[in-house]
């Protein structure tokens, strides 16, 4: 009799075992639900790759939960799929687990992507795992009637590597299907072996099914990269084929008018911003296009350290030029909410001439010249132009402190065709030499920036926390125009 009470109790754990889930603790009802911009979940937790999709007027945002800065279940990740929904991108839903790690040898419910093909939605991705103590990422994809409650499908995984690429790296697919042919076609990151240049394998193999049981790789949609090239994302917009993908934590594309290439890059690269990892995109409504993203965290929380794993959402708006070329802006409707205006008193430092109505010019030949308002609320919004009259270094220092000794300086340089927030950069920037319109959010350790409504620069910076606003220009004129300042409301 102890015998089989031994066994029932045994068979009884087995089963609670198995029924528990194996990932770190989510709860939804206590995230919040409003304006995600620079959001992050509630409880040590961190918003990692994110998968937007959008179908019938609802914008989907899937993202990795991260619980340890990616050293969950021995540094494999232990990532699992979270769901935040919005149809007007201000007030949200969020969702329990939409996939989560359900066996102990799913070490990480990696990135991937959605798509939906009659009636139901596909969600491809990629597990980690440990397979003869070396570490592999094979493909597994699960089906839901809702985007919402997924079935993992079996065998799972379902594709361990593509013949001749890397096992260890083998993950991200992005899926779309042929409405003509009823295809899958995946693209997955990965690393092409023996190339003729050791150093350049980095690929995003192609391959295709109808059942979804046999595959055929296809020659891939993109070799020669210095690193896998990981993350992709793909879509149509106005006539142009646009192909996303990561090369060591920063994000580029090449685009085409035909499905495959050939690519071109193009004329900049708007959403290589350092502190945006993984910008995947989906439409929105009116023809609109939502790039969703997070940010890193900064080691030990300080301003010079490096990324973590884990962060915040971040999103942009992304716009068209007439001739292909991507362009990035904040979303309106995400743009955070403020109060009324503060009173902007700006003081003459050398050169300069105040204007009235939150204005100042300063005029340079043969050194800087600066002014500086005070009593700037540390969460804020700030608009203005600046009109360079006379091409010159111009910018101002966030956050600063007397003299700017400490703060963030935001620097242009119209030569360089450079921006610097802190101490990252964008390259390219066309106009410098022209008016410009900024709109700049300060929140928390997050400053961000869009310049012209055309490019956007954002920068983690925990550790100054000055009020005052320094304006700066060397060897030119320049004005500094309707210089507008708003508290942030809070949340």
């Amino acid at each position: 009799m102890k015998k089989y009470i031994l066994l029932l109790a045994l068979a009884v754990g087995a089963i609670s075992l198995k029924a528990q889930k194996l990932g770190v603790k989510y709860d939804p009802t206590i995230q919040a639900t409003k304006n995600l911009q620079y959001w992050r979940p509630k409880g040590n937790l961190f918003v990692g790759d994110c998968m937007p999709f959008y179908k019938d007027g609802q914008f989907s945002m899937y993202w990795l939960l991260d619980s340890a800065h990616h050293a969950s279940l021995g540094g494999l990740g232990g990532h699992q799929w979270a769901l935040s929904t919005t149809t007007d991108l201000k007030n949200w839903k969020q969702e329990p687990i939409v996939l989560g790690i359900d066996e102990q040898w799913e070490k990480s419910i990696c990135t991937g992507s959605v798509v939906y093909y009659k009636g139901k939605y596909y969600a491809f991705y990629a597990t980690r795992l440990i397979n003869d103590g070396k570490v592999n990422e094979q493909l597994s994809y699960a089906i839901s009637k809702d985007g919402i409650h997924f079935d993992k499908q079996k065998p799972n995984p379902f594709y361990t590597s593509a013949p001749g690429y890397s096992k260890r790296d083998f993950r991200d697919p992005k899926v779309f299907v042929d409405d003509k042919t009823g295809e899958f076609h995946l693209f997955v990151a990965s690393w092409k072996e023996n190339t003729p240049l050791r150093h350049e394998g980095g690929s995003l193999v192609h391959m295709v099914s109808k059942d979804l049981k046999n595959w055929t790789v296809l020659d891939p949609v993109l070799t020669g990269q210095p690193s896998v090239p990981e993350c992709p994302d793909y879509f149509l917009w106005n006539g142009w084929y646009y192909l996303v993908y990561g090369d060591s934590g920063d994000t580029y594309y090449v685009m085409s008018r035909s499905a495959y290439g050939p690519w071109q890059e193009p004329r900049y690269q708007t959403l290589n911003e350092q502190w945006v990892n993984v910008a995947k995109t989906a439409a929105f409504k009116n023809g609109r296009r939502i790039v969703g993203a997070w940010m890193p965290s900064r080691d030990q929380n300080k301003d010079n350290n490096g990324e973590r794993f884990g962060g915040n959402m971040v999103f942009r708006e992304l716009l068209q030029e007439p001739d292909g070329t991507l362009s990035t802006g904040f979303p309106e409707e995400m743009i955070p909410a403020t109060g009324v205006l503060v009173s902007l008193n700006i003081k003459d430092d050398g050169h300069t001439k105040a204007d009235g109505m939150g204005g100042i010019t300063i005029r340079t030949t043969s050194g800087i010249g600066s002014a500086h308002a005070d009593n700037i609320p540390v969460n804020c919004r700030i608009t203005m132009e600046i009109d360079p009259a006379s091409i010159a270094d111009y910018g101002f220092y966030l956050r600063a402190d007397d003299q700017a000794d400490h703060g963030y300086r935001v620097s242009f340089s119209p030569h360089d065709k450079t921006v610097w927030l802190g101490n990252t950069m964008i390259r390219a920037v066309d106009g410098l030499d022209k008016p410009v319109k900024l709109d700049i959010v300060m929140k928390d350790d997050i400053i961000d920036m869009s310049i012209n409504r055309k490019r956007t620069i954002v920068n983690r910076c925990p550790e100054q926390k000055g009020t005052q606003l320094y304006f700066f220009a060397k060897h030119g004129n320049v004005k500094f125009k309707s210089v507008k300042v708003s508290a942030l409301k809070e949340d």
